[in-house]
């Protein structure tokens, strides 16, 4: 059976980090305060109630919608969006529909197949629910509890249009939108629930089906990843895809069925009685921008000289693009290199965000990789120990202080010329090897000689020495 085309298109739901609720005053700031103590009748939902609209939240959206290149509305409005759930304490929720804020923008990203337009269908605003925590998972849990602290926080729900060909380009799109959020400013990536998405997935000519609530951005291409299998492996046993709702357990990398898919007319939306329709779009000339992923990109190219991969990689979160202009100044192309090639590595394996490293640090790591102090093989040695002390809670030592303690400053050419002559004397084997034209015996004096020198000689540099040191003798 040949494979059929994967479509998707995503909601994206991003909790904007303003300093109250979407429709009342109180604090956002609630994550380590007990369940349910950021609450009031407004969020609560208790009757005789009235909402009144966050400006800042709506600075917030029109910052993203201009971001995105999108049509900002003339006039939108809030509606009530009708169904139950134990987190909806209200039985409804405002959001917008049929008169969203923004409509028809676009998203650049690296796709499958080279650059990609992603059209964003709309940007609309409303409150978050509530929040269920599960005592066990979602599908096998006892029972579950409801926290409302979370209730009325304002977001922006992103619709894509159904542009996305593979779990991968969703990746990649979820990552470019990230940072563009976060280089706006108005979403705070670190806090948890941040960012939430929800993903309709269909193979072409099959019913489309709806991943809901994905909470991190590996997850999102592992949940597309197991539904496409999913639906693929269906249609091969001749069985069809049902239209519905499925869930992301992500402790076990599966969807599981929630419910049948909901209509539009099943949440019986009609216009908020208590909040007046927004004139907002005389406002989008007075937001400025700052610069965005792409923009900076360029610059990084034009301004530091370095290669547009490793410019795509600097600039794909504002803390890491502030972070190497930081380290950037003495050697821009050093600093890129050791930044998206060693730093970042040692990062994800880690589990660690870029404030882990402190600058000046790295900063005169790259001053003793650049004045030839140090091999590579040090300087990992030395990332490597000051980014455990920090795992370890600990202070770590200046760079400095590591090649002091440790005596990894690079052997000096007379000491690495001696080094050869005691590794020649033992070896007679493999130097008899190297003249009969076995070169692979050259490789095993390099380390022979390394390994006397414990690794702090040039690789490339005793290459060349041993060879000449072995020619003179022939």
């Amino acid at each position: 059976m040949e494979d059929l085309e994967t479509i998707i298109g995503l909601e994206i739901h991003c909790q904007l980090n303003t300093k109250s609720k979407m429709f009342c005053s109180c604090s956002t700031d609630f994550r380590d305060n007990e369940p349910n103590t950021h609450t009031c009748p407004v969020c609560l939902g208790l009757p005789g109630s009235m909402p009144m609209v966050n400006k800042r939240a709506i600075e917030f959206a029109l910052k993203v919608g201009k971001a995105l290149n999108c049509t900002i509305r003339d006039e939108s409005e809030f509606s009530r969006k009708n169904y139950f759930y134990p987190d909806l304490n209200k039985a409804y929720q405002i959001t917008q529909y049929d008169k969203p804020l923004a409509e028809w923008g676009k998203l650049l990203i690296d796709g499958d197949n080279g650059e990609k337009e992603v059209r964003i269908t709309r940007i609309h605003l409303e409150e978050d629910p509530g929040r269920s925590v599960h005592m066990g998972t979602t599908d096998r849990g006892k029972y579950t509890l409801v926290d409302y602290n979370r209730a009325g926080i304002p977001l922006i729900e992103i619709v894509t249009e159904p542009d996305l060909r593979s779990p991968k380009e969703a990746r990649k799109f979820l990552n470019k939108l990230r940072a563009t959020l976060e280089y706006l400013n108005v979403f705070d990536s670190e806090k948890e629930g941040s960012l939430r998405v929800d993903a309709n997935i269909s193979l072409k000519g099959s019913e489309r089906v709806e991943v809901k609530n994905i909470s991190s951005y590996k997850g999102v291409e592992k949940a597309l990843t197991f539904e496409v299998t999913r639906q693929r492996n269906l249609l091969r046993r001749g069985q069809t895809v049902t239209r519905e709702t499925r869930h992301f357990v992500e402790a076990r990398g599966v969807t599981t069925s929630s419910r049948s898919k909901e209509e539009e007319n099943d949440y019986r939306y009609f216009p908020e009685p208590d909040l007046l329709p927004l004139r907002v779009a005389s406002w989008v000339d007075a937001i400025e921008l700052p610069e965005l992923p792409d923009a900076r990109r360029e610059r990084f190219i034009s301004q530091y000289g370095v290669s547009p991969e490793h410019a795509k990689t600097l600039t794909g979160g504002l803390k890491l693009a502030e972070f190497y202009e930081a380290v950037a100044s003495e050697d821009p192309a050093l600093a890129a290199t050791w930044t998206a090639d060693y730093l970042l590595g040692e990062l994800n394996y880690r589990d660690f965000s870029i404030d882990a490293m402190p600058a000046d640090l790295f900063r005169e790591l790259l001053t003793l990789i650049k004045s030839d102090t140090i091999t590579d093989k040090s300087a990992v040695e030395i990332l490597r120990l000051i980014l455990d002390a920090v795992k370890d809670g600990k202070k770590p030592e200046r760079p400095q202080e590591i090649v002091s303690r440790l005596g990894l400053a690079k052997t000096s050419g007379d000491q690495v010329t001696a080094l050869i002559q005691e590794v020649i004397a033992e070896q007679q084997a493999a130097v008899n090897d190297y003249y009969a034209g076995k070169m692979q015996a050259l490789n095993f004096l390099v380390g022979q000689v390394m390994k006397k020198c414990r690794g702090r000689a040039d690789p490339g540099h005793l290459n060349t020495l041993l060879k000449e040191i072995l020619d003179k003798k022939v």
